[in-house]
């Protein structure tokens, strides 16, 4: 390189393009398709829970299992959680992919992102789908009357 020419600004860490599916713009796609539904979802959520009813005073254990013993509030939820991880986690390996510039580094950081978001993707699928507000209960519990019907 000569004096007077200069490197190219914040080059990109990537291999050279490849023939194929496109899983940069896939991704954009879905931030954009998933950001637009996820307004929807937590707007929706945040009216039945804050706005119809009691509003945030009646917001409590009853509440909650009331809607979850709901299947239409169980994927309502579900949507919501499973969008917003995968969501969320897509961001943060752009950030990764943008500022990280060791490739050793940044590959596991993207694993990483990618197993904290699938773990909490599992996990909170199985806590909506398998709530049960009557697992033990006992007799001073004031749910008791509600677990015996």
């Amino acid at each position: 390189m000569t004096a007077d020419t200069l490197a190219a600004p914040r080059s990109p860490h990537t291999a050279p393009r490849r023939r194929g599916k496109n899983l940069e713009k896939w991704g954009w796609i879905y931030m954009r398709a998933s950001g637009v539904l996820l307004v929807v979802l937590i707007f929706g959520h945040l009216f039945v829970n804050l706005m119809l009813g009691d509003g945030i005073s009646g917001i409590d254990f009853g509440f909650v299992a009331g809607k979850l013993a709901d299947p239409f509030w169980q994927w309502w939820d579900v949507l919501m959680l499973w969008l917003a991880l995968i969501h969320g986690g897509n961001g943060m390996r752009t950030i990764v992919n943008d500022y990280v510039t060791n490739p050793t580094a940044r590959r596991v950081l993207v694993w990483a992102i990618g197993l904290a978001a699938g773990f909490l993707i599992v996990l909170g699928t199985l806590v909506v789908f398998t709530f049960d507000p009557c697992i033990g209960v006992t007799p001073a519990s004031t749910l008791w009357e509600q677990c015996q019907a």
